[in-house]
């Protein structure tokens, strides 16, 4: 009976150890608030290139619009086809897009007028939707974790990709990160006089 006592004392004992390591974790997890960020501006030239899924220039450059907007960049985002090889609106085989956006860095925590006060926001690829469709994409999201996330500031990266070329598979690919996004939706700013 006593044996019994201590193992089960030892056992309480190891939970509050457990615990109190974890907390101070979550307490400040849980006691982030608004960050202070920059408007940094930022461009690349994107070409897919992917053997199972094919894209128009026109449908590429949608796809590419909502993602960077999930990723936190400024609604006066340009994103344009680069010179397409096939007509508009028809998959083609390497498609393009010129891509210049703002997005948000940390500042050092110094007073600086440019600065916006900013959250960090989970953020997920593929999207809730159909299963099959984004198996299609699975491509696309590797290309993008390589791409065009290093353009933002980005934490808490969780990247999984089993593709097979020529093949769907059903959740193949998942990025999940944490990306900084302003607090009040952005306007394009007023041209300087």
């Amino acid at each position: 009976m006593r044996s019994s006592n201590v193992r089960v004392g030892l056992a309480a004992f190891a939970l509050v150890a457990v615990g109190a390591t974890c907390l101070p974790a979550f307490a400040n997890t849980q006691a982030e608030g608004a960050v202070s960020a920059q408007w940094t501006p930022k461009q690349v030239k994107f070409v897919y290139m992917g053997f199972t899924s094919r894209y128009s220039c026109d449908g590429l450059r949608d796809k590419i619009r909502v993602i960077l907007r999930d990723f936190g960049a400024r609604d006066d985002m340009e994103v344009s086809e680069s010179p397409c090889p096939g007509p508009l609106g028809r998959p083609t085989k390497f498609p393009g897009v010129n891509i210049k956006i703002n997005v948000l860095q940390p500042t050092s925590g110094t007073a600086d007028s440019q600065a916006v006060s900013a959250h960090w926001k989970r953020v997920e690829l593929p999207g809730p939707g159909d299963a099959v469709l984004q198996a299609g994409d699975c491509e696309l999201v590797e290309q993008v974790k390589h791409s065009i996330l290093p353009l933002f500031t980005a934490r808490d990266v969780q990247y999984h990709s089993t593709c097979i070329p020529n093949q769907l598979s059903i959740g193949a690919t998942s990025l999940a990160a944490e990306v900084l996004v302003p607090d009040q939706p952005t306007a394009k700013p007023a041209p300087a006089p």
